[in-house]
Formats: structure tokens, C-alpha cells, sequence
């Protein structure tokens, strides 16, 4: 072995930080055009540091704003008074240009109608089908990794591709007129141009004043929807197939209640939807698993010696993720430290009283997930990355911990990423090796998701 290739699969001793890498949050108030140039920046830098200690916290940047971490608040604004407490202003207008009125965006009876329509289709049966698609995606990951074995290689672009294989197959499963790189390109195109905080969300303009930079949704993205809508029309005029697809689910799924069928726009949005949350979150999980791993060599030791124990030669299927509770273990505390939705918002509707807080109509109500999961209260060393915390997921309290949002609106697909996520990491886990890379440590930085500023890059060997 080389001694360039020595320096750059192994880090000294002395460089190895005490905790994985973290989010340096706010220590002094930031006021207005502090909290423009943090939310551009990265939205995370707008929690302040107390937030890991306080169970509310208040303030007004042109106008009012209460960030909570108390579990029971939680529970109440996403469970016991969901209604009361829509998606932020900001939200919509951030995410409606490009998903529309989706289940994502959507409130009230327009978002109740859509879930009972799409709910069946993330059944359990449904999901457990859709296992070999993934561990199809395990395997052309693995090959290509393969090919980077004795150097470092970027594993986020890795876990992009193989997820976005993945919810590519099992959405448009035929593929027919619908080019997958330029639907890749347009989301990541509106995600760094336009998905981002501006100076009229910070003082609380209303949503009819045009935001400049959103006020034109790019050409690539209508593209992208016209060439979404006429698949969607072709798949109908020709049917199921005889292993249908999400697509296909959708198209045949209607409201048990009214009996109401998606339109072409409707089943777009919805697949958009899932099309980039299915395969943006389970990516970043993936991409921040591994480099947890590679930061603790003896988790990931026990870990791949429990997925060869397991898998043998062969890659994992939706059969085998019962049976690899470390590697489950892994991706639950990694959804706790780096969370993929790590800030949410809500407007309050009504008056009401959130730990001893006045709430008033028209106050944004903030969960800063990110916060949450290191909260020094509610998590033993919160920094610390310790999988065995989940060993027995009914000790944690259901409200302090939130990947996936709770109540009603919980992710409709966290059964699907969950699965996606354990198939996959068990298989690399299982045949490669990785370490650290000396100086290239990412950096988590939220602008839509909480991605890895700069990749994560990690050395590979075989296991």
C-alpha cells in the first residue's frame, strides 16, 4: 500500500473528534438581517444554542415566533390539535411551485381526500413487494463502489444514485418518455435556486407579495411536469402492469369515502412528491449511516458481522431486515442526529398555550427537530453516537423523537425508507470497509434537507 493511499484511508489518532460533526447553532440573537443571512446560509443556524436545553423558546423577527421541544407541545400540535397548526406560509410558498396542492402541501379536507387515496398504497404488503427493487439498487451500488476500493470515493453521490435508482423503478417502472437525469436535474436545480429563505418569510410579508426568487418556477421543472403528465396518460390508456408500480397503484387508487380518483395534475404532484422525498431523505440517511460508521469503527465492525452472519455473499431483501437489528438500530440513531427534515414550521390558527406560552392566530410555531434529537433533557450524551439507545425503541418517548413527524400527517412513506435504508446499508456494510478521510469531514447544512456540505467522502476496502 502506498503511503498516499495510507494517509488517505487511515486518520491519525489525534485528528478523531470526541462526537460526530454538528451544526454550530446561534449564541447571540441575529435579528433580522442576521437571520436572512443564516437561513440562506444554512436554516439550522437560525435554532439557538439554549434551544438543546429550553422547552420553548419566543421571539419576533418582524413577527412573532415560538420554537418548542417539549414532547407533550409536540403531541399537541401535531396530534391533539392538528388542525389548528397547518404548514407555515413559508412552506407552502417555498414547496408549491414545484409539488403543488400534493399531500406534502395540502391542508384540511383537500389533504384528508388524497391520504386515504394514497394510504393503501404503502400497505405493508405493497411495500414488502417493492424489496426487490432495492436490493437490485443494493447490488449496482455495491459494483460501483467496488470500483473505488483502496481510495476514497464520494459516498453521497453514491446513495443519490441508488435511491433515486430505486424510486425511480418503483414509480416509473418502464421508463417510457420519462428521462430520469432530467428529472434528477430539475428538482436539484429548484432545491439550490429557489428553495430558499427570503428576506419577505423573515418579516412575515404576505403570501400574495411575489418573492423574486421564486416568482418563476424553472423551464426545466415544467418540462419536467409535461413529460410527467403524458407517462401518467399513457400508463392509463394501457393499463396496469402485470407488477404495478406506484404509478399504477395510484392510478387505481380512489377515496374509499367518495370515491374520488386523482386527476392527471393531482397523481403528478403526488409522484413528484414522492419522488423527491423518497429518494432525497433515504439518501442523506444512508450517506450520514456510513459516515457514522466509519467515525466508529467498532459500531461498524459489530454491524458487519452481523450483516454477514445474516446475508452471506448475497445482498439484502425486504425477507431479511427483521433479522439485522443493529443495522436498524444505525439508521434510527442516525435519524436522530442528522434528521432529513430537521426544521419544520406551522401558523398558528387559533389562540392557545404552548408551556405556559400565550399562542396567538397568525404566530409561526417552529419545531426544530434538530434541537429536538439533541436535546440535553431528553437524551443521554445527545451529541454521541450510540445505535444501542434504540435497542428497545418503547423506551423512547414517541414525541422526542421525530424523523418522520407524528399524528395524522406522519410520512406516508416511512415504512418504504425504512426498509429502502436497512437493505442497503446491510449490503455494503456486509462486503466494504470505510474510514475516515483525513481533512474531509462533511459539513450538515440545511437548506430543504440536511445534507452533507462538501459529500461524504470515505476510504473503502473490502470487508
Amino acid at each position: 500500500m502506498s503511503d498516499l493511499r495510507d494517509r488517505a484511508m487511515v486518520p491519525p489518532v489525534a485528528a478523531q473528534p470526541v462526537t460526530p460533526v454538528r451544526v454550530p447553532l446561534a449564541t447571540a440573537p441575529l435579528g433580522i438581517w442576521g437571520s436572512l443571512q443564516a437561513g440562506r446560509r444554512n436554516v439550522l443556524e437560525l435554532i439557538p444554542e439554549i434551544a438543546t436545553e429550553a422547552p420553548i423558546i419566543s421571539g419576533r423577527t418582524g413577527k412573532r415566533w415560538h420554537m418548542v421541544m417539549d414532547p407533550d407541545a409536540l403531541r399537541r400540535i401535531l396530534r391533539d390539535r392538528v388542525e389548528d397548526y397547518p404548514k407555515s406560509v413559508v412552506t407552502k410558498l417555498i414547496l408549491e411551485p414545484a409539488i403543488g396542492d400534493s399531500l406534502f402541501v395540502a391542508e384540511g379536507q383537500e389533504w384528508l381526500w388524497q391520504r386515504r387515496t394514497a394510504a393503501p398504497v404503502f400497505s405493508h404488503r405493497n411495500v414488502a413487494a417493492l424489496g426487490p427493487v432495492m436490493t437490485h439498487a443494493a447490488e449496482r451500488a455495491s459494483d460501483r463502489i467496488a470500483a473505488a476500493t483502496g481510495r476514497a470515493a464520494n459516498l453521497f453521490d453514491e446513495m443519490v444514485t441508488a435511491t433515486f435508482e430505486v424510486i425511480s423503478d418503483v414509480t416509473f417502472s418502464d421508463g417510457a418518455g420519462f428521462d430520469r437525469a432530467s428529472v434528477h436535474k430539475a428538482i436539484e436545480q429548484y432545491i439550490s435556486q429557489t428553495a430558499k429563505v427570503s428576506i419577505l418569510d423573515i418579516i412575515g410579508a404576505p403570501p400574495w407579495v411575489p418573492r423574486p426568487g421564486r416568482m418563476m418556477t424553472s423551464a426545466a421543472m415544467r418540462d419536467m411536469k409535461r413529460v410527467a403528465d403524458a407517462s401518467i396518460d399513457k400508463r392509463r390508456a394501457e393499463g396496469a402492469k402485470p407488477v404495478p408500480d406506484l404509478l399504477d397503484l395510484m392510478v387505481a387508487g380512489e377515496d374509499p369515502k367518495s370515491g374520488r380518483r386523482m386527476t392527471t395534475p393531482e397523481l403528478r404532484d403526488n409522484l413528484l412528491t414522492f419522488i423527491v422525498a423518497g429518494h432525497e431523505t433515504t439518501a442523506l440517511t444512508l450517506s450520514w449511516a456510513l459516515y457514522l460508521c466509519a467515525f466508529d469503527p467498532q459500531v461498524q465492525t459489530e454491524a458487519r458481522a452481523q450483516a454477514q452472519a445474516v446475508l452471506g455473499d448475497r445482498a439484502a431483501t425486504a425477507a431479511d431486515v427483521t433479522s439485522l437489528p443493529l443495522i436498524r438500530q444505525i439508521v434510527d440513531e442516525t435519524l436522530r442526529l442528522y434528521p432529513p427534515a430537521a426544521f419544520l414550521s406551522r401558523t398558528a390558527q387559533a389562540a392557545d398555550t404552548l408551556c405556559g406560552c400565550e399562542i396567538l392566530p397568525g404566530d409561526t410555531v417552529i419545531l426544530p427537530i434538530y434541537a429536538l434529537h439533541r436535546h440535553r433533557k431528553l437524551w443521554t450524551d445527545a451529541d454521541a453516537f450510540q445505535p444501542a439507545r434504540f435497542a428497545d425503541a418503547k423506551a423512547v418517548d414517541r414525541f422526542a423523537y421525530l424523523p418522520f413527524g407524528d399524528g395524522p400527517r406522519i410520512c406516508i412513506g416511512a415504512n418504504f425508507a425504512l426498509q429502502e435504508a436497512v437493505i442497503i446499508l446491510a449490503t455494503l456494510l456486509a462486503r466494504f470497509r470505510f474510514s475516515l478521510v483525513p481533512g474531509k469531514s462533511p459539513k450538515p447544512v440545511m437548506i430543504l434537507t440536511l445534507r452533507p456540505e462538501g459529500g461524504v467522502w470515505l476510504g473503502v476496502e473490502r470487508a
